[in-house]
């Protein structure tokens, strides 16, 4: 089944798919080990609660295409676009271990450990060589690759998404258990509902 194909559910059903699955870009390739699902123009977390921008349209394309972002003007963060097409969902890249290319990475990220290369969204990127201009990549086709898992991993944990002021306590960020490259769970300062472990 083509990847767009596979990608065209909610977010929340294709987040924890994209759990093991390996993102590449040239040299270095990233097992992913958490990520975050954002629905769109319902989610007030979403870039897409909105409605569409320039930044955001990417978001409101088909699913299967990299959606970047510049986040506190210095890291570009990186999402899979996914649902039906005009459907502006979104799961973001949170962390992730080296799998291949590890030298390079080590380049990119010279003050990282191995274990933190990717751990957290902007690393993540900037492990991957990301830039604003892969912002629309096609998944399938582009010069960055997802590859998905053969069989979904069963052993998901869930909890509050990480840095968001409003809708943080919905339990939409997944993980894998144990795995040291996870984030830890960080509240924001001025987050809205109730208080999480």
């Amino acid at each position: 089944m083509p990847l767009a194909e596979q990608l065209a559910a909610p977010p929340l059903e294709v987040a924890p798919r994209l759990l093991g699955a390996v993102v590449r870009h040239g040299d270095v390739a990233i097992r992913l080990t958490e990520v975050e699902a954002y629905a769109g123009v319902t989610d007030p977390g979403s870039h897409a609660y909105g409605g569409r921008t320039r930044r955001n349209a990417t978001m409101f394309g088909p699913a299967g295409r990299l959606y970047c972002y510049l986040s506190h003007g210095i890291h570009i963060c990186a999402n899979v676009t996914v649902g039906e097409e005009f459907g502006p969902g979104a799961v973001l890249l949170r962390a992730g271990e080296v799998v291949e290319g590890l030298d390079l990475a080590r380049v990119r990220r010279p003050r990282s450990s191995d274990r933190d290369l990717a751990r957290g969204p902007g690393r993540l990127g900037q492990a991957l060589g990301l830039t604003l201009g892969h912002d629309g990549t096609d998944l399938a086709t582009g010069e960055i690759r997802l590859e998905l898992p053969d069989v979904p991993l069963a052993d998901v944990a869930t909890g509050p998404r990480i840095g968001l002021r409003r809708a943080s306590e919905r339990p939409w960020r997944f993980w894998i258990p144990g795995d040291p490259s996870v984030s830890a769970y960080r509240r924001h300062p001025r987050a809205e509902g109730p208080e999480h472990p």
